[in-house]
């Protein structure tokens, strides 16, 4: 079992988020687009660090969120393809949403891949709901884009629906949360 840590971006991860955005997006944002959203106020950006037996970390899974008045825009949720499979993009997602949660915002709202099948069955697994389309919104394949909200992130039911996916996740992994 992997030894992971979910923990916000520093400024000496941005070569390998970079090297995982390339390989996961094909190269959604650049370095300088990293860095600006890493200097952001209203940038969130968490990486999921896989610790291997010898004590090297690897960056394995990116999130990112832009707080827009009391809107959680979840922007990247990426796993290495290596990783994929294994829970980890619901780590990522739940420390999204644990992020939104803990900057008092409201709701919470992506676009995903209306062919992104894994993704839709996460994304609806933790209560987001298909609020609209965008046609042809991906231009490297022209798929359209579903737009997908889930609100209550500081209603007292959403703490313990929080809990209780953590829990989910925590008897599968060994994780660590620093955020």
């Amino acid at each position: 079992m992997p030894s992971l840590i979910l923990r916000h971006l520093q400024l000496a991860d941005l070569p390998a988020v970079v090297a995982l955005d390339q390989i996961c997006l094909g190269g959604l944002w650049s370095f300088d687009g990293y860095q600006r959203e890493l200097d952001s106020p209203n940038g969130e950006l968490i990486v999921l660090v896989n610790t291997d037996q010898s004590g090297q970390d690897e960056i394995i899974g990116i999130g990112t969120l832009w707080a827009i008045v009391d809107e959680a825009h979840i922007t990247i949720v990426a796993v290495h393809p290596d990783y994929q499979g294994r829970g980890f993009g619901k780590v990522l997602l739940w420390g999204l949403l644990q992020v939104a949660h803990n900057r008092e915002l409201a709701r919470a709202t992506l676009e995903v891949a209306a062919s992104n099948q894994v993704a839709l069955n996460l994304y609806e697994k933790f209560g987001f709901k298909i609020a609209g389309r965008r046609k042809k919104y991906y231009e490297k394949t022209g798929d359209d884009a579903l737009i997908m909200w889930l609100s209550g992130l500081q209603y007292p039911q959403f703490i313990n629906t929080l809990n209780t996916w953590y829990g989910e996740i925590a008897a599968n992994l060994s994780l660590q949360i620093d955020l």
